[in-house]
């Protein structure tokens, strides 16, 4: 993870700030996937695929939420569900249509998190690719 010297108490603030919203967003999100709200079992027939994909997307929501607020794990759980949404994505524009705004939003917010939180390895891997680069 990025040391917390990196980063000001105000920037600290903000990162936490958005993993609790995306944590409520996606235990909401994932709880009625595995609840089987009428609305997920209607979205998840439209994509063809069985209700087991639901409990399977529901259960990786939930997941991500835990991994999101253990603050050693929050870059896992910020690029797990940014993985997750950018599929939600690309199942609204190839599979079942509707707006994929709100999924685009999520996908921004966990790379947000997942970016602001990432080990301090890959801060030193790109920095030599960059200089070998040049």
């Amino acid at each position: 993870m990025v040391t917390s010297s990196l980063l000001s108490l105000k920037q600290r603030r903000i990162v936490w700030g958005v993993r609790f919203l995306l944590a409520l967003a996606f235990a909401a999100a994932g709880l009625a996937k595995l609840t089987s709200a009428p609305q997920m079992v209607q979205v998840f027939e439209a994509i063809g695929m069985g209700q087991w994909f639901r409990y399977l997307t529901g259960a990786v929501e939930i997941v991500g939420v835990v991994l999101l607020l253990v603050p050693s794990s929050g870059f896992i759980g910020g690029l797990l569900l940014t993985v997750t949404m950018i599929f939600a994505v690309g199942t609204h524009l190839f599979l079942i249509g509707g707006n994929p705004g709100p999924a685009i939003l999520l996908a921004l917010l966990s790379g947000f998190v997942a970016w602001r939180l990432r080990p301090a390895s890959f801060l030193n891997s790109a920095l030599k690719s960059s200089r070998n680069a040049t």
